[in-house]
């Protein structure tokens, strides 16, 4: 049976895993999820002949189920149920179980088992890390479900089985990354799995701070292009809001005006280019979007109490000594 598709059956979507169903148990997987560790110990497909019995045995780790075809029992605890195709089960740690495949027709199962270690402290600290916070807070609330789910088969209604095609894909055409298509599939399989269970939606998510975030993209905007002849207007649209509520923004962050930040960057890069380059001073004021050398002069002083030429004569006596 192993290899070939059932008469009659409809194509089988796991089909390119027969070909070596025990590949990726072959790859040293670990990785980080928040504040735990995750080594993949098996993720694969199997078979179950007709009537092929697993007798009862438990796991130190979790192993999740998968029948992607055919049917059979199980009985978790003390508790039989009947399996069929579409359906997952886990048994966690610790769960006695006995797996049978029906009498007269055979069982497919996809298999995921991971060793689960919560880290140390030290060893997970990186509170302001990019994105750790809500990953370690995302990871928290999934191992905590996967602890608590029922020990009783449920369908695979948000596709976790497909996580395995992607998983051996990847392995299969030596896709670029084909390690974190590994760990962002097992991601899935667990997250996927506890949705299934508990289906209540989330609502505790992740918020920006909007004029913050805006203030952040107009500056950022303003930095890429400061050379250019920048207006309130072209800026706000940019970061789509008012050219007021923007003006209001730049008061609120900066305690200046959209105008005066700009200058304020403008002039950052005129001072690090006259004390760096050899470029006139006619050429860094209209590469840095002053209208001319003199109004550059007129700013300059204004805001710095020198001007363009004093900086750089400065700059050469603090060099030359």
């Amino acid at each position: 049976m192993n290899g070939q598709s059932r008469i009659g059956a409809r194509p089988y979507p796991f089909e390119l895993m027969l070909e070596n169903p025990t590949a990726l148990d072959r790859l040293e997987v670990e990785f980080k999820w928040g504040r735990y560790g995750i080594r993949m110990l098996n993720f694969h497909h199997t078979s179950f002949a007709p009537g092929r019995i697993v007798h009862f045995h438990k796991h130190s780790d979790f192993e999740f189920h998968f029948i992607p075809r055919g049917k059979g029992k199980v009985i978790l605890g003390s508790e039989p149920y009947s399996l069929q195709e579409g359906q997952m089960y886990l048994t966690g740690p610790g769960l006695l179980h006995y797996q049978e495949a029906d009498a007269f027709e055979a069982m497919d199962e996809l298999c995921l088992h991971i060793d689960i270690q919560k880290l140390d402290a030290d060893e997970s600290a990186e509170p302001e890390a990019w994105g750790a916070r809500w990953e370690q807070a995302e990871a928290e609330a999934c191992i905590r479900r996967l602890e608590q789910l029922p020990p009783r088969p449920m369908a695979d209604k948000y596709k976790a089985m497909e996580c395995f095609m992607t998983a051996y894909r990847a392995w299969y055409e030596n896709q670029p990354g084909v390690l974190t298509v590994i760990k962002q599939s097992i991601i899935q399989v667990l997250l996927r799995m506890t949705r299934a269970y508990d289906d209540t939606p989330q609502r505790d998510l992740p918020s920006r701070d909007m004029k913050n975030y805006r203030y952040q993209l107009a500056a950022q905007f303003i930095k890429d292009n400061y050379m250019a002849p920048l207006t309130l207007e072209v800026v706000a649209e940019r970061v789509q809001v008012s050219p007021r509520q923007l003006q209001r923004i730049f008061r609120e962050q900066t305690g200046g005006t959209f105008s005066e930040y700009i200058e304020h960057v403008r002039l950052a890069q005129i001072c690090k280019e006259l004390a760096e380059s050899e470029l006139t001073i006619d050429q860094i004021a209209f590469q840095n979007g002053f209208s001319s050398a003199n109004y550059l002069h007129y700013v300059f002083k204004k805001k710095l109490g020198t001007t363009p030429m004093q900086y750089r004569l400065q700059h050469d006596v603090k060099q030359n000594t």
